[in-house]
This record gives C-alpha cells, structure tokens and sequence, in this order.
C-alpha cells in the first residue's frame, strides 16, 4: 500500500469510526500478526500512525 492510500484509507476509518478508529487499526493489525501476514501487518500500522496523525496531538 503507497502512502496515498494510507493517508485516503486512514482518513475514511477515522471519519467512520472517530476515536475509536486507532484502536479498529490496532485490532486489524494484531489479527494479521496473528495470521502470519506480515505485509498486511505493516500496511495497518501505517494506516494506525496515519489516524494518530489525523487525530493531532493529545490536550490536557
């Protein structure tokens, strides 16, 4: 996956799922790690670190 689609696929997570769209990514990523499937592994915790981006930073 290019960084365009990161960045489009990330954007449509976080607009359907709002905050909680991380954790979706972070869930995605630990079922492929569990499959075996290091590409897709990669692939989600590019588009995980997209929506922390798209998320900015934490306010206290």
């Amino acid at each position: 996956m290019n960084a365009v689609q990161t960045a489009e696929f990330a954007r449509a997570l976080y607009s359907a799922h709002g905050d909680k769209a991380e954790a979706e990514a972070a869930h995605k990523m630990q079922e492929c790690e569990a499959a075996g499937n290091s590409d897709k592994v990669q692939d989600w915790k590019a588009i995980r670190q997209a929506i922390r981006a798209l998320r900015g930073p934490n306010q206290s």
